[in-house]
């Protein structure tokens, strides 16, 4: 039986936080051998990419294993991860995108993985790896996702557009949130908690900066979710001057659950940036919240989860597995066989590839404020964000 009432917490980070610096300069990586591969001619279901990189004290270490154009030096790259930081906006003493030393240790892909994913003869082409993946939809928000993430990722994003705008030279690049809900009866009603800690650029206490950043808070949260109860925590332990890889190192892939469903679902353990679509730790966990949002959008549940699992090697998925939570309007075996079928989506590397177009260089877009939630771009970037499956879902289910 569901509880009556309950707290939920989700928290989110900033494209300036040190791991997400190093999940964009890693997507850019991943961005640039497609952009590259594309123009020089390479059939992009060629190209290969595995790149992690450590960022600290102004230094960055980009290291993986790559298939691609050899035009691609590890000059560029380093150009190209010194072009993210400044986008980022860093120009600080102890990381600085001009003279902040950049190191890329990339190599190639091993010949050992590569048999195994590459299409040959009668063989289709396998997953990068084993792995279990899930994706999750619910009916929280208009976009389908847990409202206590939703919520702290846009805390983020409207201070980093005034960071750039009205705040500029105030407020830094470095910035986390944490948002805690009271649920009734399943449904998100109040904030009863809320977390910010932001990086500043001049001497500020943390009584200033509330008054900076609290309008823009309450813009984030929808009407009334704010109250004289809600309790604040905005730069609780004081001063925020050192921020992003100089305060604290970075690496990639250590925001899963910031990338993913803040908690609110289960997680299969691979992270998503600086993978190419091969690895399915990101493309199938993409293709699961594709599923799982157009189930719901479908209205055959008002939650959805979804799990996908692989062998390193093998097209086909090993198990389908769709979670209903107990409230759905179909049978869940029923959802799996569906699922299953080829006619609505293929479940195979190459297939989801194919299906939500992910050959394409769509992904430092995702490095920050989370994979999942977005609008879908008509380039194709956050394609399974799409509900063009309802129909489909809908004739085979109903």
């Amino acid at each position: 039986m569901s509880r009556k009432e309950y707290l939920f917490t989700s928290e989110s980070v900033s494209e300036g936080h040190p791991d997400k610096v190093c999940d964009r300069i890693s997507d850019e990586i991943v961005d640039a051998f497609f952009r590259a591969g594309i123009a020089e001619g390479w059939n992009p279901k060629d190209i290969r990419v595995a790149c992690e990189t450590l960022a600290t004290t102004n230094r960055v270490v980009i290291a993986g294993e790559t298939r691609g154009p050899k035009s691609l030096t590890h000059d560029f790259l380093a150009h190209t991860a010194r072009m993210a930081i400044k986008d980022i906006g860093y120009e600080q003493d102890g990381f600085h995108w001009e003279d902040a030393d950049i190191e890329v240790l990339l190599h190639a892909q091993s010949a050992d993985i590569a048999q195994g994913v590459d299409a040959a003869g009668n063989k289709d082409e396998g997953a990068g790896d084993q792995g279990i993946m899930f994706g999750y939809a619910c009916r929280e928000t208009p976009e389908f996702m847990p409202a206590p993430l939703h919520y702290s990722h846009r805390i983020l994003q409207i201070l980093a557009d005034a960071r750039r705008g009205k705040q500029a030279g105030i407020l830094g690049p470095d910035a986390k949130s944490q948002v805690t809900l009271r649920y009734v009866d399943g449904k998100p009603v109040e904030a009863t908690q809320i977390v910010l800690s932001t990086q500043h650029l001049v001497d500020l206490s943390s009584a200033d900066i509330r008054k900076i950043v609290e309008p823009y808070i309450r813009e984030a949260l929808p009407d009334g979710w704010i109250t004289p109860a809600t309790v604040w925590h905005v730069n609780p332990t004081g001063q925020f001057l050192i921020g992003g890889p100089d305060g604290d190192s970075g690496l990639t892939g250590r925001k899963i659950i910031v990338d993913t469903y803040g908690g609110a679902a289960p997680h299969g353990g691979g992270a998503f940036s600086g993978k190419d679509p091969t690895k399915v730790d990101r493309s199938a966990a993409y293709a699961a919240r594709y599923l799982a949002k157009n189930v719901v959008a479908a209205g055959f549940a008002d939650r959805c989860t979804i799990q996908l699992s692989y062998a390193i090697g093998v097209a086909e998925p090993l198990s389908i597995y769709a979670d209903l939570h107990g409230k759905g309007h179909v049978d869940a075996a029923k959802l799996e066989r569906v699922l299953a079928d080829k006619e609505v989506i293929d479940l195979t590397p190459h297939g989801i590839r194919t299906h939500l177009h992910l050959n394409q260089p769509i992904y430092a877009r995702t490095a920050a404020y989370g994979h999942f939630g977005r609008t879908p771009d008509a380039d194709g970037g956050f394609s399974w964000e799409k509900l063009d499956l309802v129909d489909k879902l809908t004739a085979k289910l109903k």
